[in-house]
């Protein structure tokens, strides 16, 4: 079976149930990352101190406490089963693109290891492993631009087909 360009030839109103359904995703994933941007300063020390607190800095202007396992667990399980689907759903529409296949095939699948590696991080940082803040930063980053860029390939595709004009 083809999948390649296949969006094109979706019906109009599925074409629109797409986009309804990445930009509400995208605030979504958006309002997430502000949250962890908020959260850790966006900076390895400000992720280190989220999941294993500040106790010892006698200057810190606000107390942050080392989560407890249950919390890093709920962390970890909640968010690696929540945007495995998310990114399947996404793959899945980049899929049906006729985007370069190289290309395609890592954001669709690069994802899936940013996932692993980044809340990995989070549980092995927690464990005290303190490199691992720069491979969930890292990691972190890499995930959100796969997500921007194949949210971006799959709407320029839907508004761009001739065809089938949005």
């Amino acid at each position: 079976m083809q999948f390649n360009g296949l969006i094109k030839q979706f019906p109009k109103e599925i074409r629109y149930l797409i986009v309804a359904f990445l930009v509400t995703l995208s605030i979504g994933f958006y309002g997430g990352i502000s949250f962890v941007r908020t959260t850790t300063d966006a900076n390895p020390t400000g992720i280190e101190e989220r999941y294993l607190g500040n106790e010892a800095d006698e200057n810190a202007t606000k107390m942050k406490f080392k989560k407890s396992e249950g919390e890093i667990m709920t962390t970890v399980h909640s968010h690696i089963l929540s945007l495995s689907v998310i990114f399947f759903m996404v793959s899945l529409l980049l899929a049906t693109t006729s985007v370069n296949q190289k290309l395609k095939m890592f954001l669709m699948i690069e994802p899936f290891f940013s996932l692993v590696f980044t809340f990995g991080g989070i549980y092995f940082l927690w464990k005290d492993i303190l490199w691992m803040k720069y491979l969930i930063m890292f990691s972190g980053m890499l995930m959100t631009l796969t997500y921007t860029a194949s949210v971006f390939l799959i709407l320029k595709e839907l508004f761009s087909t001739k065809k089938n004009n949005l």
